[in-house]
Protein backbone atom coordinates (compact mmCIF):
# COMPACT_ATOMS: atom_id res chain seq x y z
CA UNK A 1 0.00 0.00 0.00
CA UNK A 2 1.26 3.45 -0.82
CA UNK A 3 2.29 5.46 2.22
CA UNK A 4 1.58 8.82 0.62
CA UNK A 5 -1.32 9.67 -1.65
CA UNK A 6 -1.81 13.07 -3.22
CA UNK A 7 -4.97 14.56 -1.75
CA UNK A 8 -7.19 17.43 -2.84
CA UNK A 9 -7.44 20.80 -1.16
CA UNK A 10 -10.79 19.79 0.35
CA UNK A 11 -9.27 16.58 1.73
CA UNK A 12 -6.37 18.55 3.21
CA UNK A 13 -8.71 21.04 4.88
CA UNK A 14 -10.85 18.27 6.36
CA UNK A 15 -7.74 16.30 7.40
CA UNK A 16 -6.34 19.33 9.22
CA UNK A 17 -9.70 19.96 10.93
CA UNK A 18 -9.91 16.32 12.02
CA UNK A 19 -6.31 16.33 13.23
CA UNK A 20 -6.85 19.49 15.29
CA UNK A 21 -10.08 18.07 16.69
CA UNK A 22 -8.25 14.89 17.74
CA UNK A 23 -5.42 16.81 19.39
CA UNK A 24 -7.97 18.97 21.23
CA UNK A 25 -9.94 15.87 22.27
CA UNK A 26 -6.75 14.21 23.50
CA UNK A 27 -5.75 17.23 25.56
CA UNK A 28 -9.27 17.42 27.00
CA UNK A 29 -9.02 13.72 27.99
CA UNK A 30 -5.92 14.56 29.98
CA UNK A 31 -7.18 17.76 31.58
CA UNK A 32 -10.46 19.69 31.74
CA UNK A 33 -12.89 16.95 30.56
CA UNK A 34 -11.22 14.04 32.29
CA UNK A 35 -14.09 13.34 34.70
CA UNK A 36 -16.68 13.47 31.89
CA UNK A 37 -14.64 10.99 29.87
CA UNK A 38 -14.28 8.68 32.89
CA UNK A 39 -18.07 8.58 33.15
CA UNK A 40 -18.23 7.32 29.55
CA UNK A 41 -15.97 4.31 30.12
CA UNK A 42 -18.26 1.27 30.39
CA UNK A 43 -18.09 -0.79 33.57
CA UNK A 44 -17.23 -3.91 31.55
CA UNK A 45 -13.86 -2.47 30.46
CA UNK A 46 -11.29 -4.42 32.55
CA UNK A 47 -9.07 -1.41 33.31
CA UNK A 48 -9.30 1.55 35.66
CA UNK A 49 -11.49 4.21 34.07
CA UNK A 50 -8.87 6.92 34.59
CA UNK A 51 -6.21 4.79 32.88
CA UNK A 52 -8.51 4.23 29.89
CA UNK A 53 -9.10 7.99 29.63
CA UNK A 54 -5.38 8.77 29.88
CA UNK A 55 -4.41 6.15 27.31
CA UNK A 56 -7.14 7.18 24.86
CA UNK A 57 -6.13 10.83 25.26
CA UNK A 58 -2.52 9.99 24.45
CA UNK A 59 -3.60 7.92 21.44
CA UNK A 60 -5.79 10.79 20.19
CA UNK A 61 -2.91 13.27 20.46
CA UNK A 62 -0.54 10.88 18.65
CA UNK A 63 -3.01 10.07 15.87
CA UNK A 64 -4.03 13.71 15.43
CA UNK A 65 -0.38 14.78 15.28
CA UNK A 66 0.48 12.01 12.81
CA UNK A 67 -2.44 12.97 10.59
CA UNK A 68 -1.31 16.59 10.69
CA UNK A 69 2.48 16.26 10.45
CA UNK A 70 3.61 12.85 9.20
CA UNK A 71 3.03 13.20 5.48
CA UNK A 72 4.85 10.03 4.40
CA UNK A 73 2.78 7.85 6.75
CA UNK A 74 -0.53 9.70 6.46
CA UNK A 75 -2.32 6.72 4.90
CA UNK A 76 -1.40 4.56 7.89
CA UNK A 77 -2.42 7.34 10.28
CA UNK A 78 -5.80 7.49 8.54
CA UNK A 79 -6.27 3.73 8.89
CA UNK A 80 -5.17 3.83 12.54
CA UNK A 81 -7.60 6.64 13.31
CA UNK A 82 -10.46 4.84 11.55
CA UNK A 83 -9.71 1.70 13.57
CA UNK A 84 -9.56 3.78 16.76
CA UNK A 85 -13.02 5.20 16.01
CA UNK A 86 -14.31 1.66 15.50
CA UNK A 87 -12.72 0.43 18.73
CA UNK A 88 -14.31 3.15 20.85
CA UNK A 89 -17.75 2.69 19.27
CA UNK A 90 -18.86 0.04 21.81
CA UNK A 91 -18.29 2.66 24.51
CA UNK A 92 -20.59 5.04 22.65
CA UNK A 93 -23.22 2.32 22.39
CA UNK A 94 -22.87 1.63 26.11
CA UNK A 95 -23.26 5.33 26.87
CA UNK A 96 -26.49 5.36 24.88
CA UNK A 97 -27.87 2.17 26.43
CA UNK A 98 -26.93 3.23 29.98
CA UNK A 99 -28.19 6.81 29.51
CA UNK A 100 -24.87 8.34 30.63
CA UNK A 101 -24.79 12.13 30.28
CA UNK A 102 -21.61 13.90 29.18
CA UNK A 103 -20.38 17.34 28.26
CA UNK A 104 -23.77 18.96 28.71
CA UNK A 105 -24.59 18.22 25.07
CA UNK A 106 -25.05 14.46 25.43
CA UNK A 107 -27.79 14.75 28.02
CA UNK A 108 -30.67 13.02 26.26
CA UNK A 109 -31.31 9.71 24.55
CA UNK A 110 -31.83 11.48 21.24
CA UNK A 111 -28.49 13.33 21.50
CA UNK A 112 -26.67 10.10 22.38
CA UNK A 113 -28.42 8.30 19.50
CA UNK A 114 -27.38 11.00 17.02
CA UNK A 115 -23.82 10.58 18.24
CA UNK A 116 -23.97 6.89 17.33
CA UNK A 117 -24.80 7.79 13.74
CA UNK A 118 -21.92 10.28 13.65
CA UNK A 119 -19.30 7.63 14.48
CA UNK A 120 -19.32 6.05 10.98
CA UNK A 121 -18.94 9.57 9.57
CA UNK A 122 -15.72 9.93 11.58
CA UNK A 123 -14.44 6.61 10.20
CA UNK A 124 -15.11 7.70 6.61
CA UNK A 125 -13.68 11.17 7.33
CA UNK A 126 -10.39 9.67 8.55
CA UNK A 127 -10.09 7.33 5.56
CA UNK A 128 -11.08 9.91 2.94
CA UNK A 129 -9.13 12.92 4.24
CA UNK A 130 -5.89 10.96 4.74
CA UNK A 131 -5.99 9.36 1.30
CA UNK A 132 -6.25 5.91 2.93
CA UNK A 133 -9.44 5.07 1.05
CA UNK A 134 -7.86 6.03 -2.28
CA UNK A 135 -4.70 4.05 -1.48
CA UNK A 136 -6.79 0.97 -0.67
CA UNK A 137 -8.79 1.34 -3.89
CA UNK A 138 -5.60 1.81 -5.94
CA UNK A 139 -4.07 -1.29 -4.36
CA UNK A 140 -7.20 -3.30 -5.04
CA UNK A 141 -7.33 -2.12 -8.68
CA UNK A 142 -3.62 -2.81 -9.21
CA UNK A 143 -3.88 -6.32 -7.77
CA UNK A 144 -6.79 -7.16 -10.09
CA UNK A 145 -5.18 -6.12 -13.29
Amino acid sequence: MQHYIKTSTAQNIFRILLALFMIYAGVSHLSFNRVDFQAQVPDWVPLEKDLVVILSGIVEIILGSALLLWKQQRVYAGWALAIFFILIFPGNISQYLDGEDAFGALNSDSARLIRLFFQPVLVVWALWSSGAWKAWRNRKLNSNG
